[in-house]
């Protein structure tokens, strides 16, 4: 069940998926909450560059397993603009980060860019679940999703 606070967390990772477009890298953000609830961490994708590992979930597990001890690292809930992708969903289960919650899902992704004519990346899609044992995953959030399908299209559009 999506709260409140998930809303505020995930309306700021839309913000920072703004940002990053903004930048010239894909659009996607995240942010890293303590179980008190304190933000420790936020990013935005720094692939502009050409270095497509630059994900703000993957900064977040390097973050995490830097500054927090793993009792803390479980307790801690990633929320993120758009679902995981199989490098990242791999870092957050490696530093044995807790839940996540995100905003817009790899399938929704994959039709967007589908409908746009755009070809497959060279990384299978995977859902979070499949790449992470006993995941605790949330989203997608629908009155989010139109937010980031636009932002998707506006990057999609800018690579044309």
């Amino acid at each position: 069940m999506i709260t409140e606070t998930d809303l505020k967390h995930l309306r700021r990772c839309v913000e920072l998926a703004e940002t990053a477009l903004e930048k010239g890298d894909e659009p996607f953000g995240s942010v890293l909450v303590s179980a008190s609830g304190e933000v420790l961490f936020e990013d935005h994708n720094h692939n502009g560059g050409g270095d497509s590992t630059q994900h703000p979930e993957f900064a977040i597990a390097r973050w995490a397993a830097n500054n927090m001890p793993p009792e803390e690292r479980s307790k801690a809930t990633v929320y993120t603009s758009g679902e995981h992708c199989p490098m990242c969903s791999a870092a957050h289960g490696k530093v044995g980060l807790g839940k996540i919650v995100y905003a817009s899902s790899s399938e929704q992704l994959a039709g967007w860019m589908s409908e746009l004519g755009a070809k497959p990346g060279p990384v299978y899609s995977l859902p979070i679940g499949e790449v992470i044992r006993d995941a605790q995953v949330e989203g997608p959030v629908l009155e989010l999703a139109e937010q980031i399908r636009k932002l998707q299209i506006r990057s999609f559009e800018r690579k044309q």
